[in-house]
């Protein structure tokens, strides 16, 4: 019963695109992948969708201030940094995510320390941000052997929490893995919450497990409505 009450938690919970994957000005879900369509502002810690940002700055004849907060962009990377660790300092889970992805990829004048990364990964996953969750799940998955040891039991835990929360990315990993280790009934529930909400990857493995004999038509039917519908909403 009491893993029937877990899986209950599971599947029933992060059907929905969290607040920070929609257009804070036009209040539209911005399509997958969201960083491809979208500008990101470390003013504020906002996501303008691509169609906001261009029709904005046609107007503005090269006034380039953020649409959302009206501040003025870092004009170097010093001032990029300087903005992040003040809302970092503020305990903005998004800015500690952030900052966490500088120090991953070693950019913006921070040298790379995964080491570093994770803490802030895990500091902004307490604080409440799925995308902390689920690199926290990506680097467990493999390991890097700095930040993060592999182990596979942590990184479904963070993909698990980050999937609840609506991540789609970490949902349909949680599928991916299911269809690995042969659960496919799991990997498909997983799946059609993550194509339900949109992502085309969700719907890609569903129609080649229906190919497969893994899935049912009705199952495959259900994921591509579905699928659409979120196009059509976005």
């Amino acid at each position: 019963r009491v893993a029937e009450l877990k899986d209950e938690q599971l599947y029933g919970q992060g059907h929905e695109r969290p607040e920070w994957q929609f257009c804070p000005i036009c209040a539209l879900p911005i399509p997958f992948p969201v960083i491809n369509h979208s500008v990101f502002n470390v003013c504020c810690m906002k996501r303008i969708c691509h169609g906001c940002n261009v029709a904005a700055h046609k107007h503005k004849r090269g006034l380039y201030d953020c649409l959302f907060c009206r501040t003025v962009p870092p004009v170097n990377e010093a001032e990029e940094l300087a903005m992040i660790q003040a809302r970092a300092a503020k305990k903005d889970p998004v800015a500690i995510f952030y900052l966490g992805l500088k120090y991953c990829h070693g950019t913006i004048g921070l040298q790379k320390d995964m080491q570093r990364a994770v803490e802030l990964w895990t500091e902004a996953a307490e604080l409440g941000s799925s995308e902390a969750l689920y690199n926290l799940g990506v680097a467990h998955d493999y390991g890097d052997g700095e930040g993060a040891q592999q182990d596979k039991v942590k990184s479904y835990e963070c993909f698990k929490k980050a999937a609840m929360q609506g991540h789609v990315e970490s949902r349909h990993s949680l599928g991916a893995n299911e269809v690995n280790n042969a659960n496919y009934d799991r990997a498909v529930k997983h799946l059609l919450i993550s194509a339900n909400i949109g992502y085309e990857n969700s719907l890609t493995v569903i129609k080649l497990m229906f190919t497969r004999g893994l899935a049912t038509k009705e199952q495959y039917c259900e994921a591509l409505k579905g699928y659409q519908n979120a196009l059509e909403e976005s």
